[in-house]
């Protein structure tokens, strides 16, 4: 009996080819989707109890094929194309022909028709070869919303016209940004869940971690592709020292450098250092370039905040991101102190872009009480603690509050 653990890597790295082997014979994405994700179910059954065969690829094409001959075949309203349905499943297309359209999928996934939340869906279901169930569990949504998600995804992009071809020069650049930053949505999810019991989720960030490999093979020479990926691997290294032994959040300053993947952080930073060279720079390079600065630290005590701080503000100026201001505000406060730091804050938090994260309170709570205004941090941790759905995070900010002593500043 083949391990299971093996089998779903293995269906996970074929699901695209196998995918883009059927659309490209067939057409119709959105139900040659649905074929392939049926193949991949039978083989996860099938292979896991008998063995994987001599081509896996050939295998899920067939089946594949079958299922959509077998669809055409149910539709009374294209009886005509009974004929055309029999030869597909006698003769289904030939996986061995050497053409690879994952990056095609890539960018169809991605297509600007679509919304963030649907197209993280449907990269996650088309080149991560994840069911819908394992979808919806990932985002804490019932599977009846996922799946009508993806079927209002598929829909739009055939209502759309998308075209199953790689974009023109003119849009393949903005393209490649939607897909960058899908792939990054997933491992922001996976870092850092948005809800739920636990403080990361360890699947996602590993399938955008894979999906970014998958990326940057495709993309050699494109430098955020690659930044991306040294950006996701030297977070990513990281997370053995982000919780403690009962799964309690550890902030960056009292991490434990030692557990840190340092495998992980040779890698990335050789790659956010081919991204500079290769240029020209972009917003995940300059990430990449602040992530490597924290993984290089040997103690907190030792991070570069000043080198930090010009990056971020390279950063703000290249994304006019408020995120990426509060960041930039946390700089200021290590390298100007924490009062510098709190009227940028005050800023952004009065420019309402930021409204709905408790991000900005957690922030300010936090150099409220480097600078010894406890009763007001106080505050701000039970406001932040009240404005997230992840219970780690919300039972940190919780303690925090506790551990300070309320009276008058």
């Amino acid at each position: 009996m083949t391990d299971h653990t093996g089998v779903e890597g293995l269906l996970r790295e074929l699901a695209p080819q196998a995918l883009g082997v059927v659309v490209r014979r067939y057409g119709h994405f959105a139900d040659a989707e649905d074929a392939v994700q049926e193949a991949h179910v039978a083989a996860a059954a099938s292979w896991s109890a008998d063995g994987v065969p001599d081509s896996p690829l050939g295998w899920l094409v067939r089946v594949a094929s079958r299922r959509m001959a077998d669809l055409y075949r149910s539709d009374e309203a294209r009886r005509r194309r009974e004929d055309v349905a029999a030869s597909w499943s006698k003769t289904p297309p030939d996986p061995a022909s050497g053409q690879d359209d994952t990056l095609v999928l890539f960018f169809m996934c991605c297509h600007p028709l679509l919304a963030p939340s649907s197209a993280v869906a449907l990269t996650l279901r088309a080149l991560g070869g994840l069911t819908t169930r394992e979808i919806a569990a990932a985002f804490l949504v019932p599977e009846a919303t996922m799946a009508q998600r993806i079927s209002r995804a598929k829909r739009t992009l055939a209502d759309g016209g998308a075209s199953f071809a790689l974009p023109d020069v003119a849009a393949g650049a903005q393209r490649l940004s939607l897909v960058l930053r899908v792939v990054y949505l997933v491992f922001s999810e996976g870092y850092a869940s948005s809800g739920g019991p636990d403080l990361t989720r360890l699947d996602l960030a590993a399938e955008a971690i894979r999906l970014g490999r998958l990326l940057h093979e495709l993309l050699p020479d494109e430098p955020e592709p690659t930044a991306l990926l040294a950006l996701m691997l030297l977070t990513e290294a990281r997370r053995p020292a982000r919780t403690a032994a009962g799964g309690a959040l550890v902030p960056l300053a009292d991490q434990e450098r030692a557990r840190w993947d340092r495998t992980l952080i040779v890698e990335g930073t050789s790659l956010a250092a081919a991204a500079l060279e290769q240029g020209p720079l972009g917003e995940y390079a300059v990430q990449a370039a602040v992530a490597a600065l924290h993984d290089a630290a040997p103690l907190y005590e030792d991070t570069d905040w000043e080198r930090i701080l010009s990056l971020y503000t390279v950063l703000e100026r290249m994304t006019d991101n408020p995120v990426v201001r509060l960041n930039r505000a946390v700089a200021v406060a290590m390298v100007e102190g924490p009062d510098a730091g709190l009227a940028l804050v005050d800023e952004l938090a009065a420019s309402g872009a930021l409204a709905r994260s408790h991000r900005v309170h957690a922030v300010r709570a936090h150099l409220l009480e480097q600078k010894g205004a406890t009763a007001a941090a106080r505050a701000e941790y039970v406001a932040a603690a009240g404005g997230t759905d992840n219970l780690r995070e919300r039972d940190y900010l919780t303690l925090r509050a506790a551990s300070l002593r309320p009276g008058s500043d």
